[in-house]
């Protein structure tokens, strides 16, 4: 086990004369706090006796009602009650599910680059991780097939493909309606169990929600689903909609890891559903994520220098930028850092360490003036190390020295697809 690359930046984004784009953490103060606070105070006075009480491993059944209601809005309208099981956030969902099936030596199936909580959660569990690459489009359905053959030529057991097809985190890509369809036939072809991580489902900028993989197939497709992005991050409850013979298991793992979901937490999101607007309150965090990641766009536009390039996300919370040649994002952060901004560097977004080129940046948190001070502190700092290295050429010194990353599937080493770094299809936007 490894320290996050996200996590090891807790310690410097909490400084305030830093501007993080690093960390991915909702605009709670967007909500109605009062509200919210009442909500929960008359919870406790009115419900103690249930609210501070165990509960069922599944989950609250009133919540678990509530929770298919959310997902027809991707055009899940098959799914039951009885089919959910309640998580501490999304994270232990990935982690039941990988535990349910995952041995030790099998292969996961996760794009290039992937969510680095769930590479965490892969590792842990010693199973090997295969990279599928992307592309503005999303995941390539051409590139799966290839993995999948080549995975079975190898004989690798292949337990499941894990795909955030809503604005990706970290690439920001969305993956295209054809391309879903293309997925879920190959998935039939090769009997291919699907993982779909959809925090983000109902923040797009431009469009009504997508509809879910899920919604397409009700056999092979396991969905996870979460509060964080769309209520509060910090009462951690997510799901798990799966097949009642995958749930029974899935039940058996929470109760051997937490006993049992939160009830509070539960209940207050139950109720936060039941008593409170949260459609509109919904098209506020879209509107608020909008106009910042407006700003971002609009900033690396005016200031990145020429060979940079980056995705135009239309929803959720994140840019994938890709520095000029011979830059890399890990020895850069010192001097990012130093600078007073923060991103994430690529290596943590793939389980070979590569992605060297390629940095996160989040727009949720920071207020647009602080983003716009945030991209042009960073396009100081890669002007400064684009010079350094126009002006040595080779230097010899562990601080600025570039090291060659991987440029393609060959350079990756066996087994192994990198992407979306090497898509024609993400244009220079200098």
């Amino acid at each position: 086990m490894k320290t996050s690359e996200i996590r090891a930046l807790f310690s410097v984004v909490s400084r305030p004369e830093v501007v993080s784009l690093a960390g991915g953490m909702p605009a709670v103060t967007a909500l109605p706090l009062d509200a919210v606070g009442s909500m929960i105070g008359e919870l406790v006075s009115g419900m103690g006796a249930q609210t501070l009480q165990y509960g069922s491993g599944q989950g609250d059944p009133r919540l678990r009602e509530r929770i298919c209601d959310v997902m027809a809005l991707e055009g899940i309208t098959d799914a039951s009650p009885s089919e959910v099981v309640v998580t501490v956030g999304s994270q232990q969902g990935l982690d039941l599910v990988t535990r349910v099936f995952c041995d030790p030596g099998d292969v996961v199936l996760a794009e290039g680059p992937s969510y680095v909580g769930a590479l965490g959660v892969f590792q842990a569990a010693e199973a090997r991780v295969r990279h599928v690459p992307m592309d503005d489009d999303g995941l390539i359905p051409e590139a799966l097939e290839q993995a999948l053959i080549e995975c079975r030529a190898a004989g690798d057991r292949v337990k499941f493909l894990y795909t955030v097809p809503n604005y990706h985190n970290p690439a920001g890509v969305t993956l295209s309606e054809p391309r879903r369809q293309a997925v879920m036939e190959i998935a039939e072809r090769y009997d291919l169990l699907v993982i779909e991580d959809n925090p983000y489902g109902l923040l797009g900028f431009d469009r009504e929600p997508m509809r879910a993989l899920r919604a397409r197939d009700d056999r092979r497709v396991i969905y996870l689903g979460s509060f964080s992005k769309t209520f509060s991050p910090g009462l951690r409850v997510g799901w798990v909609l799966a097949p009642l013979a995958v749930r029974e298991k899935l039940v058996l793992a929470t109760e051997a890891q937490v006993l049992c979901p939160p009830s509070l937490t539960q209940y207050a999101v139950a109720r936060y559903l039941d008593t409170q607007p949260w459609r509109e309150q919904v098209k506020h965090f879209v509107e608020l994520y909008r106009e910042r990641r407006d700003a971002t766009l609009e900033s690396l536009e005016a200031l990145m220098p020429p060979g940079t390039t980056w995705t135009r996300p239309d929803g959720g919370f994140y840019v994938w930028l890709k520095l000029p040649h011979g830059l890399d994002a890990k020895l850069m952060q010192p001097r990012a850092v130093n600078a007073h901004v923060a991103y994430v560097p690529g290596i943590g977004f793939y389980a070979d360490g590569s992605g060297q080129e390629y940095m996160r940046l989040s727009y949720c948190y920071p207020e647009p003036d602080q983003i716009r001070e945030g991209v042009r502190r960073l396009a100081r700092v890669i002007e400064a190390e684009l010079d350094l290295h126009s002006t040595f050429d080779s230097v010899d010194t562990g601080t600025f020295r570039a090291v060659p990353g991987p440029h393609g599937a060959e350079a990756a080493g066996a087994g192994t697809i990198v992407g979306p770094a090497n898509s024609d299809r993400y244009e220079d936007r200098a």
